[in-house]
């Protein structure tokens, strides 16, 4: 994948806000750790309406902020 070089430490923040593409940003955490990146969560309040931090914390095994 075009990131391992990229990204040395292998740890990405993600930071998702409110809009349709919230649902797409759980695909994107999944495949993430998957590949072994260590991936935080960061979202906005609106967000939340599309999807809740709960989904993020059971993929990544972090709390979300």
């Amino acid at each position: 994948m075009i990131w391992d070089s990229l990204v040395a430490s292998r740890e990405i923040l993600l930071g998702v806000s409110g809009g349709v593409a919230a649902y797409k940003s759980a695909d994107l955490v999944s495949r993430l750790v998957k590949q072994n990146y260590e991936v935080s969560v960061v979202m906005t309040e609106a967000a939340g309406q599309f999807i809740g931090p709960a989904t993020f914390e059971a993929l990544t095994n972090r709390p979300v902020y």
